[in-house]
This record gives C-alpha cells, structure tokens and sequence, in this order.
C-alpha cells in the first residue's frame, strides 16, 4: 500500500489530476516507469477532513497530459502506478460490465468466456414454491445477486435499470464495447444481451396474473462453494407488491430499449409490465416480504411500495404515452418519498428520470422533478467541497454498501451534466470515481483487479472457493461501514475509527467487502458517461 493516493484506474489527458496525501509534503514529482521525472509541482494544504480525520496535502496535475504510466513521488513515498491515455474510463467500463457474465446463474462459465474464472452449470433444478411444496417452477438464469447464490426481483430490477438507462443516455460508451461473453457479435450491443440473461429471468417469476414472486433462493445460504456444487433445493417465495411495480417497471423501461432491436421481445415485455399493473390495481394494498421460518437468506424487505408503484407509472407511461398511467403517476408523486434516490430500496428517482425524458409529460412535475435533480446535486455538491477526499458523502452515508452511495451520487451528477445541462457537475462526477479508485483514505481500490492495490478477497463464494490466486475482476465492494455489521468487522476495526476507513479486505467482512450487482450497475452508468 502506497501513502500516496491516486485514482489507480488512471486518468484522461484533459480531466483533473490530484493525488492526495495524509503527511505533510511541499512538493511532488511525476515519474515514469523507469525512474525519471517528467514533471514537478508544489502540494496545497487541504487541511483536515472530517469522515477519515486525515490531515491532506493535494498534488494537483492536471496540467501534465502525457500519455503513459506513471507514479506521484513525494519524499520517500511514491503511488500505486497510474495510467495516462484517453481510453481509461473504456477499460474500467468493460471490466466492471464484464462482471455481470461472471454472475450468471443457471449456465455454465466457458473457458473462452470466462478464462480461469470457468465453472459448470449450476442451478438448474426446478424451484418448489415454499408455500406449496407439491407445485414446482422452471427458474434457471439471471444473476447471482452477490456473494451468495440467491436471485432477488427487487435487487434485480434495480441493476437493470442502472444498466439500462446508461444504455439510454451514453449509448456510445457501450456501442463500442466488446466484452467477449456468448452473444459478443450478435444484433444487440453486448450491454444489452447481459441485460435480457437477467430479463429472461424476471419473467419466469411473473405469476400469469400478475404478481411477482419476490425471489427464487434455497432455504440457507450455501456454504463457501462453487455454484455448480450448491445443490440443495431452490424455493420461489411468495410474491410482494415491490416485485411486481419493479418488474412493471424494468420491462416497460426495457421494452422500449430492445425495440429497434427485437420487436417480439419488446412487446413481450410490454405485456409483462401492462400484466404487473394490472395485478397492483387490484391490489391497491401494500403487501411486504419477510423471510418465512426456516429461511434465512436475503430479505429485501421494504416497508412501503410507493415509490415502486410511482416508478412503474412513469415508466409504462414512457413507452405508451397513455393518460392511465399519467394520471398514476401525478396520483402516485404526491406521496411522501424520494424523487431523486435510484437505489435497491428507494427508486422514486428512476421514476422522476422516466418521467422528465418521456414525451408528452405534463410540464408542471417535469419542471418539478428537474428541480429536484438539480437541487440534490448542488447539496452533493457542498459534501464533495467540504470532504479533503472529495467524496459527496455524509457520515451517515457510511453503511453497509457505502460505494453504492457514493456511485448513485455520481449518477445525479452525471445526470445533472447530461440531462439538464449543469456542466459544472461533471468534475464533481469524475471525483466520485476518483474516490472509488484510490483516492480515499485507505488508498484502496474498491474494485478487483483494477490497480495494484485494489481488493483482493471480497465476500464472494466462487472467488474463495475456485483455487485461483487472481481474484474475478469488476466487482464492486461494499465499502467502508461505520456500524460493523458483522462480527469479523467488529474484531479487525477498532472503536471510534473515522467512517471512511472502517474497511478491510476480508472475506469474512460481509458488511464492508461483500459485492452485490446493484453495486456494480451505478459504476457501469458512471464510468460510461466518465468514458465520453
């Protein structure tokens, strides 16, 4: 580990530069691989930073824009290597998309694909329905959900979305990808059919009225083993008014997605999401999912669908323009949730981002969604100015899965700069990646395999139990976690340790090193928009 740190999966010739250091420096040097120093500067006190207790120097470089690789060198210490070049945000785009096909269920991992990380089909048994053992259903593909084997609608669907709307909004950044998986070379753009594997999926946990069984796992959390050798039965557990508004939801957003690709797989999807809600119509009451005794696998329980129902209005009014959805979604909008929030268990944003890129929408909560866009980015904005790591973070915003806050956080940037025009945003969105890629306190990147001193032993069962020293690259762990949810992160991290560097590379860490895809699809969406 370096005392010098940097964003590890580099840097674009025209974007800020800063190196940031927690010893007091007055200089800094810029050194290539061989040893010589092609630039030199002076550091800036940075003062100290509240969520690390850090006391920071900045190196700022920006003004050097030679391609290649280099070190920052203060003193004695020197940074992890960092590159220098115009398709860094590619790389780490591929690398974190590719992840995905890493987690697919139900299929086996080729060596062609899937090189060392290769496994065989797993998965494949039919699930029993866990209130009626005597009927059974076919409920293979999709994604491992994270460092378990379990499949979650509502985990699902948010990841989706993420993914799809990167594809909406930069859908350059993944025309040009080739991510080497079954379908590279086929009619839709790589990103695209990862995305349906995780479709094809969610329509098999669609009831034919409507409802949405709320996930498809065994009864226990496998044991620290391959995936084709947990072989213990799968069950599908009762349906929940969150999965069915998702589903509605992902498939209006994706049917409008694959329609210039499959119109057959569009207007399948479409049936789904008008199907879904339908079911929530006449079912107007919350219905929430708790884990029945006897299981004890991921939850994913809310405590209200308001939000979900209000999404899924907006999306299905997106790709139909039909007033019965408008009229849902002014019903739904004046209900006391987030309208700018795109995570797993708050996606009132995603539906205020359908809402505002529709056609047609009525201009009073257009103007009143934007507003609201741009109003949580200029708070953002204040948490990155007054954080010396320049992460747009609050102590509180330090739990469990942190780096999907910081990530969902770049995302309102980036959207700010894209949708609405706020181009001052846009460095405030390369900071979070910064951050994500080393510039933290712990000078870790928090995604394997990228950088020299990136997480190595995330909480992911295929990455302990496969016997290859190199560990599956693109997955995004959780991050620091002030609370310590588990019980090997209470004996590592001593008490009173500042929130950003409650974190350790630890199998056992699941509160701060497990990965999980909704993790990943707000850095795919961010890195895609870094990458153009």
């Amino acid at each position: 580990m370096s005392d010098i740190f940097i964003n590890q999966a580099g840097y674009r010739p025209d974007s800020i530069k800063k190196a940031l250091m927690p010893f007091p420096a007055e200089t800094f040097e810029i050194v290539g691989t061989d040893g010589s120093v092609c630039a030199a500067g002076s550091t800036v006190y940075a003062g100290t930073d509240k969520n690390s207790g850090d006391v920071l120097y900045t190196a700022d470089f920006s003004d050097f824009s030679e391609r290649g690789s280099f070190r920052i060198r203060a003193g004695n210490k020197t940074s992890e290597l960092f590159e220098i070049g115009e398709g860094v945000y590619e790389k780490a785009l591929d690398c974190t998309s590719k992840a995905f096909y890493y987690l697919r269920c139900g299929c086996g991992l080729l060596e062609k694909y899937a090189g060392s990380f290769r496994h065989g089909v797993c998965h494949k048994s039919r699930g029993l329905l866990w209130e009626n053992r005597d009927v059974s259903s076919e409920i293979s593909g999709g994604w491992h959900d994270a460092g378990d084997y379990g499949r979650y609608v509502t985990a699902g669907v948010c990841a989706l979305a993420h993914l799809l709307y990167g594809y909406i909004l930069f859908p350059t950044a993944f025309g040009r990808q080739k991510l080497n998986i079954p379908e590279s070379g086929g009619v839709l753009p790589d990103i695209l059919a990862e995305c349906r594997y995780e479709l094809d999926w969610l329509l098999k946990m669609q009831r034919e009225d409507g409802a949405v069984y709320h996930k498809a796992t065994t009864a226990h959390h496998a044991p620290f083993i391959m995936p084709e050798d947990d072989r213990a039965q799968m069950f599908v557990f009762p349906v929940s008014t969150s999965a069915a508004a998702d589903l509605a939801a992902v498939c209006a957003l994706a049917s409008r997605v694959y329609r210039q690709f499959d119109g057959d797989y569009s207007a399948r999807l479409y049936e789904a999401a008008q199907r879904s809600f339908g079911w929530l119509e006449k079912n107007p009451g919350f219905i929430g999912f708790n884990n029945p005794p006897g299981c004890a696998t991921g939850v994913y329980g809310e405590s209200s669908d308001d939000d979900n129902r209000f999404w899924a209005a907006a999306e299905l009014f997106a790709a139909s323009g039909d007033d019965r959805y408008r009229n849902a979604v002014r019903a739904a909008a004046e209900k006391d949730f987030s309208l700018t929030d795109f995570g797993c268990y708050s996606v009132g944003g995603l539906g205020a981002l359908s809402y505002v890129l529709s056609a047609g929408g009525d201009s009073d909560l257009i103007k009143r969604f934007e507003d609201g866009f741009i109003s949580e980015a200029y708070r953002l904005k204040e948490l990155s100015d007054n954080c010396g790591y320049g992460a747009a973070m609050s102590e509180n915003d330090y739990g469990w899965g942190s780096n999907m806050n910081l990530l969902k956080h770049g995302m309102i940037f980036a959207i700010a700069d894209r949708c609405f025009g706020k181009r001052e945003f846009r460095k405030y969105a390369q900071a979070q990646a910064d951050v994500l890629f080393g510039v933290n306190a712990l000078g870790i990147s928090y995604v394997t395999g990228i950088g020299g001193h990136c997480c190595r032993y995330p909480h992911l069962r295929p990455a302990y139990a496969d016997g290859v020293e190199e560990c599956i690259p693109g997955m995004v762990c959780g991050g620091p976690n002030r609370n310590l949810d588990d019980q090997e992160a209470k004996k590592i991290i001593k008490p009173g340790t500042p929130p950003m560097k409650c974190f350790a590379d630890n199998v056992g860490c699941y509160s701060l090193n497990e990965i999980a895809i909704y993790w990943n699809s707000p850095a795919v969406f961010l890195l895609a928009y870094l990458s153009l």
